[in-house]
């Protein structure tokens, strides 16, 4: 076998397991505000709070994770992780109580940052330098595609079948992610030996500028992930959330593809000015939905459609792009603090959206909470352009 075919086989292991690991994540994501309140009866403050238990431990996990995986055999951590991921699926099954939830909830932040930052590194190994932007496009269409179909199965099975059962079979479809990714071969790389405890075992100092303009990016998302279905709702538009997401996710994936080429062709910094530009008319049209629904209807709709679509472009577009970004800043036994330094800015641009977003929305409306972010959004673009942009092409490394 070729060595060009044994990474493109090992490569679509890795994909594939990816969307086993994401599916499985995303199909209990709907469900779970349902149990809690079903089986638990309780409140909706205890839910969220129950919820995000997740979050914080996904986000305290981050930077041990690219230590790990810069210190340890990468594709042990990522099998290791991902067999504790699976088994955290049997959590809920036995949990009976909503204490028992609580510390469930906070294994399965643990075991997921832990997984998505081994994946996410592990993928940078298998690509090659010249193909990596597109390599890190098409792994990432694996997951997007699971967040299209992964919540769509939870809420079909939801009411047919038990949450047990809806449990069951995440932990089935997680255990076949595992027995796949048994099979990936990968090359062998020393492992980092460092005789000081030094932040940058944790975190990548050299993408701290890099991480400012992302949590900057990622801030409008944590509007749209958690309010953009009750925000549609309150404007009695026709076109539901549900719908918003797969246009969201048709965006995402064909920017995704197109993107990974122009980072290939050297290109990287222009393309997530690009993305950040797009995105920044998409969540201005989402801020004028109220303006656009008290004139005309249907008129609003086409104007959700844009939105939808822009956004997702602009996300698919920075995801790739940006991602890249930081790999490029890292020589490869620093990899995995790159990753985890990406997903950790992300992580907290996300929380800040969700607790601003809430915050303005109650004091005022939805509609200024998107403006608000779409000024946060543009105040991002000016920083990544002014200082990230001239960091970046200072401190790249040039390593395969």
């Amino acid at each position: 076998m070729s060595k060009e075919a044994l990474f493109n086989r090992n490569y679509c292991l890795l994909c594939l397991a990816n969307f086993l690991f994401f599916f499985s994540f995303y199909l209990i994501l709907p469900v779970m505000p349902l149990y809690l309140s079903e089986a638990f009866v309780t409140d909706k403050s205890i839910i969220g709070a129950v919820i995000a238990c997740y979050s914080i431990a996904t986000l305290v996990v981050r930077p041990f994770s690219g230590y790990m995986m810069d210190s340890f055999n990468r594709k042990a951590v990522y099998i290791l992780a991902f067999v504790l991921f699976t088994a955290v699926f049997g959590g809920y099954v036995l949990a009976e109580s909503l204490m028992a939830i609580v510390v469930v909830r906070v294994l399965y932040g643990l075991t997921f940052g832990l997984t998505s930052v081994s994946s996410n590194t592990l993928v940078i190994d298998l690509v090659p330098s010249s193909r990596r932007g597109e390599g890190i496009g098409f792994f990432g269409i694996s997951s997007n595609i699971a967040m299209a179909l992964g919540p769509m199965a939870g809420l079909m099975m939801h009411g047919k079948v038990g949450y047990q059962w809806i449990f069951g079979i995440c932990l089935i479809v997680s255990m076949v992610g595992v027995v796949i990714a048994t099979r990936i071969r990968t090359r062998y790389r020393p492992p980092l030996i460092r005789p000081k405890v030094s932040i940058d075992r944790f975190v990548l100092l050299k993408g701290i500028p890099g991480g400012i303009a992302y949590i900057l990016v990622a801030f409008p998302y944590g509007q749209i992930s958690n309010y953009v279905a009750m925000y549609i709702s309150e404007n009695s538009l026709t076109l539901s959330g549900g719908m918003f997401f797969v246009l969201y996710s048709v965006g995402l994936i064909l920017s995704r593809l197109y993107a990974g080429r122009m980072v290939d062709r050297g290109k990287t910094p222009q393309t997530v000015a690009l993305g950040i530009a797009i995105l920044v008319v998409g969540i201005a049209l989402l801020a004028q939905i109220p303006y656009f629904a008290g004139r005309d209807g249907h008129l609003a709709d086409y104007v959700l459609v844009a939105s939808a679509v822009l956004c997702g472009a602009g996300y698919g577009t920075i995801f790739t792009s940006f991602n890249t970004m930081f790999i490029d800043l890292a020589h490869h036994n620093q990899r995995g603090s790159a990753t985890a330094t990406y997903l950790t800015a992300w992580d907290i641009g996300l929380g800040l959206g969700v607790f601003a977003g809430g915050a303005i929305a109650e004091h005022f409306s939805f509609s200024t909470g998107y403006v608000v972010a779409d000024a946060v959004l543009m105040a991002g673009l000016l920083f990544f352009v002014a200082v990230v942009v001239p960091h970046y092409k200072r401190n790249k490394v040039a390593e395969g």
